[in-house]
């Protein structure tokens, strides 16, 4: 190894080619496993994979026993209610979205949560109807079965046409749920990386201005006829305006009003959740209320609103799909399946990553699958997640699935008892319910400009998804966007490919450690090359790679030793803890406390730097801790990234990196970033990559220069004996450290370098 000589360091050795190179240092050949080992692999049954499989299946063996009944229950039972008014109301209102009679919506509100509640992995997640894929069931709807059909019908011809409507829906819902079903199977869930934010945000955009203009007729009142063709949005358009002096003034009238209602009281519930007990059901207070005045002022009768009219008690027999209409629908099923799994498992994700536990993408599929085959047979429509449900069962308390099941328990409540109060509800109500739930979506606008200054590439493909959805309509415009997305996929990137490195021949030449027997790795130090750019589609491979490569996961350990620090704080404030020269020494019995009462359900605190500015000694966590206390061990001090391949960094994964970084940074690793272009750092640089944790000064030319610094002040920490600490009574666990341009670690020493 070539020894650092100040701030310079001399090179002696040939010019070599590759073939040179491989002949003086012989390279070690791997058996790489085949197609048809992995399949063999796949295929090898055992005692351990067959369980294994099984509690992947059917999570709900897993998480049920575990249930807290006391803690939880309260909690849960709360959630759930106000979950199922809300599901009952977005039931009825996105069934005018399927072109569907309302009651058709309650069933999709029923059955995909009790399928869920079995197979499903989140928590938190309210499984059931979803304005974006409603309106893309209502679009085959309209096509196989148009409006032209019912016009001067009769009653009879006019419940045949509903009938027949209704059959359409619950086919593709049905194709969906199978199509799902197989992607699970055959563990296609990666899928959902090539849906990247960009192009899901603008999507659901185009397809809440199609739900705006669908409710349209509602809210007015007109016989307009369904497009679902290209273009389709101007047609539509077109034939409001040209009937709109045929308004029904009462239905405009009351639509205003409770749109009005609905967005100030959202607004409310925004500005002012963190001092309100739960959100205030706005949807459930303007239906009461709307009924009432409908049923005893009588609208129907003066002034001719149309109305939910008589719902249908109880269920339909379960009926197998149309063959007709699946052999028409494929692409509707197949696009309805696809963002329906991309839009949940995005809403899962979240929540997923707040309250710290797994999802598994192809359990997933195979749950909503499921959901949407059991939903398609009882006559329901595609279901999926609604970002304001979701939002309900999590903000009021909802802590597993019980919350899911028991808003199922309302619905249910409703289909078999109680829908008859509902008949004279307003039509115009439930388009103007529906409206009030498009306002994030809506908002998606303003990403436009912030995407363009992070990365145009993502700010054209919103445009272009946009664009492709709205005039194109959902089916053939999503399909364009993804083609656009895999252009530009193709055009700037490569497959990913990770590895680590290690010096090879004593030299500044750094290979994979695998492929080459001579090498040398300094000590606490990993070096990890990724040879592709870095986007959306593999960032999250390059996060799981590097913690692969590092042997532990930043985030846990940091949240261990936040838990540890209040412990810690807490054994100190009641005297169970006293400092001596020796550490810290327990004076009393440990009592165990479980991981709920140390995160105080305030988990957003545990990702911060760690804080020891209370504490009367520094914390070494490498030492031994006091009992009970236990952190993960972290045996390396330094990480290089080599990023000399990496051409690009998009907006999402300039995000997932940001936050990477950081989590290593605050358990006292060092990052530094090797072989970076200059406009690489341009880029961070305007869109304010850095800040105080993650500093320009960690990048170097290449991954010698990066090394030869690590050795420098190792030799510079080796050197500070520090005797004034230790002079003052102060344990080992109390370290001070010299920067001089690196961040103090704690009990950092390495061993001298060959």
């Amino acid at each position: 190894m070539v020894e650092p000589v100040g701030n310079h360091y001399v090179v002696a050795r040939p010019v070599y080619s590759e073939n040179l190179f491989n002949e003086e240092h012989e390279k070690l050949h791997r058996y790489h496993k085949t197609f048809w080992d992995h399949l063999k692999l796949c295929f090898r049954c055992s005692p351990q994979k067959a369980k294994k499989i099984a509690l992947a299946l059917f999570p709900i063996v897993s998480w049920l026993p575990a249930y807290r009944f006391k803690e939880w229950i309260l909690s849960d039972i709360i959630s759930g209610i106000n979950t199922g008014l809300v599901a009952v109301l977005q039931g009825l209102a996105f069934a005018l979205l399927v072109n569907v009679p309302p009651s058709y919506g309650l069933y999709a509100a029923f059955f995909p949560v009790l399928v869920y509640f079995i197979f499903g992995t989140s928590r938190h997640i309210s499984a059931g109807p979803f304005p974006v894929l409603s309106l893309m069931v209502g679009g085959a709807v309209v096509r196989l079965v148009p409006d032209e059909v019912a016009v001067n019908g009769t009653s009879m011809n006019t419940s045949a046409i509903d009938e027949e409507r209704v059959m359409v829906a619950a086919s593709v819902t049905f194709l969906s749920g199978v199509i799902q079903l197989l992607l699970g199977i055959v563990r296609f869930g990666f899928i959902v990386i090539y849906l990247s934010e960009s192009l899901i945000s603008g999507f659901t955009t185009a397809a809440a201005v199609h739900v705006l203009v669908s409710q349209l007729k509602f809210m007015l009142q007109l016989p307009v006829p369904g497009f679902n063709k290209p273009f389709g949005i101007i047609y539509t358009l077109e034939s409001i305006f040209s009937q709109i002096t045929n308004t029904n003034i009462a239905d405009l009238v009351t639509s205003l009003i409770v749109l009005l209602i609905v967005f100030v009281v959202k607004e409310m519930n925004d500005r002012y959740k963190a001092k309100l007990p739960a959100p205030i059901p706005i949807e459930f207070i303007v239906t009461v209320i709307a009924a009432l005045i409908s049923y005893y002022v009588k609208l129907e009768e003066k002034f001719n609103v149309a109305v939910v009219g008589k719902l249908e008690e109880g269920f339909k027999a379960p009926v197998a799909p149309d063959v007709g209409v699946l052999q028409k629908c494929i692409g509707d099923g197949f696009s309805t399946a696809i963002v329906g799994f991309a839009v949940a498992f995005s809403v899962a994700k979240v929540y997923s990553i707040k309250h710290d536990y797994p999802i598994d993408s192809n359990q997933e599929l195979i749950a909503f699958g499921l959901g949407n085959i059991v939903g398609g047979s009882f006559k329901g429509f595609a279901s999926s997640t609604a970002l304001s449900r979701t939002g309900v069962q999590e903000s009021t308390g909802g802590k597993t699935q019980i919350a899911g099941i028991l808003s199922a328990v309302i619905v249910l409540i409703v289909i078999l008892a109680i829908g008859f109060l509902l008949a004279p509800l307003q039509k115009s109500v439930l388009a103007s319910l529906a409206l009030g739930n498009l306002k994030g979506m809506l908002m998606q606008f303003r990403e436009i400009g912030i995407l363009w200054r992070k990365d145009k590439y993502d700010s054209i493909i919103w445009v272009v998804t946009f664009l492709a959805a709205v005039f194109l309509g959902l089916d053939i415009g999503l399909g364009a966007a993804l083609a656009f997305q895999l252009l530009t996929v193709v055009i700037r990137s490569q497959i990913p490919s990770c590895t680590v490195l290690a010096n090879v021949g004593r030299s500044n030449i750094y290979r994979n450690k695998k492929d080459y027997t001579d090498i040398y790795e300094p000590e606490g130090v990993k070096i990890f090359r990724c040879s592709s750019p870095i986007f959306f589609a593999n960032i999250e491979f390059f996060r799981e790679k590097l913690i692969t490569a590092v042997g532990f996961n930043p985030l846990r350990v940091l949240r261990k030793r936040n838990k540890a620090l209040r412990k810690i704080r807490k054994m100190l404030k009641k005297g169970e803890l006293q400092v001596t020269p020796k550490g810290l020494i327990c004076t009393a019995n440990y009592t165990h406390e479980s991981e709920e009462e140390l995160d105080n359900n305030r988990i957003e605190e545990l990702d911060q730097p760690t804080n020891m500015t209370d504490l009367p000694i520094r914390i070494n966590w490498g030492a031994d801790l006091p009992l009970g206390i236990t952190v993960p061990r972290v045996d390396i001090h330094s990480i290089i990234l080599d990023f000399s391949s990496v051409s690009f960094l998009d907006a999402s994964a300039m995000r997932l990196l940001q936050k990477t970084l950081k989590e290593f940074v605050r358990i006292d690793v060092d990052i530094y970033i090797a072989g970076a272009h200059e406009d690489f750092l341009d880029k961070l640089e305007r869109s304010a990559f850095f800040d105080e944790e993650i500093k320009p000064s960690m990048f170097f030319l290449t991954i010698h220069d990066a090394v030869l610094h690590i050795l420098l002040m190792k030799d510079i920490s080796s050197s500070a004996k520090l005797k004034p600490t230790e002079e003052k009574g102060r344990s080992n666990n109390c370290i001070t450290i010299p920067s001089n341009g690196l961040r103090s670690r704690e009990c950092t020493v390495l061993e001298e370098a060959c």
